[in-house]
């Protein structure tokens, strides 16, 4: 999320809300142990600007090429944003 925000501030977009309701999906194995193979973000977010919606939208990929913790993952990330304007 905060590359998301910083590369919103750089594209002039400002955001008034961000919310999430991530979701996975988990394999596990016969011994109980698992892992997860994808994890979907859906974002709820508000900005100012309605002709700047998709935009905004298209950050969510170049802010997941950035984020450390999506980069430190072993599965799958993406991204279902729903942006709307104030």
């Amino acid at each position: 999320m905060l590359w998301y925000l910083h590369l919103c501030s750089v594209n002039k977009i400002i955001v008034t809300e961000y919310l999430d309701n991530a979701t996975g999906i988990m394999e596990e194995t016969k011994n109980g142990s698992g892992k997860f193979t994808l994890v979907t973000l859906n974002p709820k977010v508000k900005i100012t600007d309605l002709s700047m919606i998709s935009k905004a939208n298209e950050l969510h990929q170049e802010a997941n090429e950035m984020c450390f913790i999506a980069n430190s993952c072993n599965f799958k990330i993406e991204h279902n944003p729903n942006t709307t304007a104030e």
